[in-house]
């Protein structure tokens, strides 16, 4: 389906000109329902309604219908610094489905398939560093790890 064609051109041109000069953020968003936020927190959905009205107008939060994204303060006020972490894998070539499919349940925030003398690259963020190195260097097949820590975007 050609979705273009049910834009107009100013609609057309508007999505263009926002693109060029937005900007790529990171978003940690939770997509649950607040029902069901409010039953694992053992709370009315009304108490959890005022209590995310207080982290919106505090500038922790930012929600919408069936999300909530923590905003940058929120995550510094948890010690969620930020900071990007690359993680080379080597791995065994018989064993590489298995590390594939354990490696794309861990939390990290992307992993890239490539060539070359590696065969991931795992981006994660900086604070679970240990963690995540931990649980890749514990799979069978995994052959070796270099963490990469990014000290500035330039």
């Amino acid at each position: 389906m050609n979705t273009e064609a049910t834009l107009t051109s100013r609609q057309v041109e508007l999505l263009k000109k926002l693109y060029k000069e937005g900007k790529t953020i990171e978003v940690h968003t939770v997509e649950k329902t607040q029902d069901e936020i409010a039953e694992e927190l053992g709370i009315t959905r009304q108490a959890l309604s005022n209590h995310l009205k207080t982290l919106k107008e505090l500038g922790y939060i930012r929600t919408g219908r069936g999300f909530i994204d923590l905003t940058d303060k929120a995550l510094e006020f948890l010690g969620e610094k930020k900071g990007d972490v690359f993680i080379f894998v080597r791995i065994e070539p018989t064993k590489r489905k298995s590390v594939y499919d354990a490696i794309k349940k861990l939390k990290v925030k992307r992993v890239y398939r490539v060539t070359g003398d590696i065969d991931l690259i795992v981006e994660a963020d900086k604070t679970r560093l240990d963690e995540i190195l931990e649980e890749i260097a514990s799979l069978d097949g995994v052959r070796e790890t270099i963490a990469h820590v990014v000290l500035e975007t330039l």
